[in-house]
């Protein structure tokens, strides 16, 4: 099954939505309940923030969160994540 979701090219961008669905766990409740991760392209992590002070404390725990998730993914997923 893997070789065939490889082939179609789908294999990074169903592990893509894995790694967003990991979110609240790697974040915790609080950072999840206010944002809300959008999508994956090209390895970068789209998240939606309810507010500005919230945007600007996650920006500067950018990489954390992303060794956080590529750790839990158990691949290097994520390149970047951009908060909106």
């Amino acid at each position: 099954m893997q070789d065939l979701l490889r082939s179609l090219g789908v294999e990074k961008r169903l592990a893509a939505y894995d790694v967003m669905a990991l979110w609240p766990d790697v974040v915790g409740a609080q950072i999840a309940r206010v944002t809300a991760p959008q999508r994956v392209e090209r390895g970068v992590l789209y998240v939606d923030v309810a507010s500005a002070p919230w945007r600007a404390e996650l920006t500067m725990k950018r990489q954390e969160l992303i060794d956080k998730l590529n750790a839990h993914a158990g691949a290097r997923i994520i390149l970047d994540i951009r908060f909106r």
